[in-house]
This record gives C-alpha cells, sequence and structure tokens, in this order.
C-alpha cells in the first residue's frame, strides 16, 4: 500500500476522475443524499490517497477551514470493498501528518458525521458545538488543536 499526496492541480485526469467517482458512490450514492458533493474548494484542496495494488482504497481532502484561521479535512471514505481492513485510521493518521508537515501549529478544524465522533476523539478532537444536520446528516464540529 501506498500514501499519495497530491494538490489538485497535480493530479492527473484518470485520479481526478478516480476521486471523484469514489466520492460520489460514498456521499451521495450510498448515503442517499443529492447535494453538489464536488465543490470550489476541490480547486485548492490537497487530496490524500491510500491505494493498494494501484486501487483507490481510502480518501480524504485537506482544505482550508472556511472562517479561516484553521486548516481542515473531510471527504474521508474508504471504499466498501476494503472497509473490513480498518483503513480509516491510516488514512486519518497520513492526513493529520500532512497537516502538520504543510501548516504546522494550525489548528484543524472538521465537520464530523456524528457516529464517528468517538473515533476523531481518539486522534485529539474535541465536539466544539451541538449536534445538527448537514444534507440531512447528523453532523458536528470538532477541533485539534496543537501544542
Amino acid at each position: 500500500m501506498e500514501f499519495l499526496i497530491k494538490e489538485t492541480a497535480a493530479l492527473t485526469p484518470g485520479e481526478l476522475l478516480t476521486i471523484l467517482a469514489a466520492r460520489t458512490k460514498v456521499f451521495v450514492v450510498e448515503q442517499n443524499c443529492a447535494y453538489q458533493e464536488v465543490d470550489a474548494r476541490d480547486f485548492q484542496a490537497v487530496h490524500v490517497l491510500l491505494k493498494d495494488h494501484g486501487e483507490l482504497v481510502a480518501y480524504a481532502r485537506i482544505v482550508p477551514w472556511p472562517a479561516g484561521g484553521a486548516i481542515s479535512f473531510g471527504r474521508v471514505l474508504v471504499v466498501a470493498e476494503q472497509r473490513h481492513r480498518h483503513l480509516g485510521r491510516r488514512l486519518v493518521a497520513a492526513t493529520l501528518a500532512e497537516i502538520a508537515r504543510r501548516d504546522p501549529g494550525q489548528p484543524v478544524r472538521i465537520q464530523a458525521q456524528a457516529y464517528l465522533q468517538e473515533f476523531y476523539a481518539g486522534f485529539g478532537f474535541t465536539a466544539t458545538s451541538a449536534v445538527y444536520l448537514e444534507d440531512g446528516i447528523p453532523h458536528l464540529d470538532m477541533v485539534r488543536s496543537v501544542g
């Protein structure tokens, strides 16, 4: 298995299409949630891909926090056929390592699906909001402070 970390402009057309297909499959089709999955933040995103034998098995994107003053990541996914391998922890650890390399000392803010609160707490995130609906799915804001 190998991690690839690339800015949007460095992705090949095939890599970009693979990412967008995987994200649409998970966040639109599997979660039965009609929303604008590809957004303007993708133009400036850093993409973290985990590949196994050349196939995408997990993915996340790193973006600035919308209100500024922090870094964020999201669109965290493990493809359905690979979820038994517990790749989510490896993916989040690699994503946090890349954030620390690029933006040392910055807090990391995320909008997590509520059922994943304990998962992210294991990486040092704490809830900063009550649960709210985002596109019909329960979420909460979380932060991981540095220092």
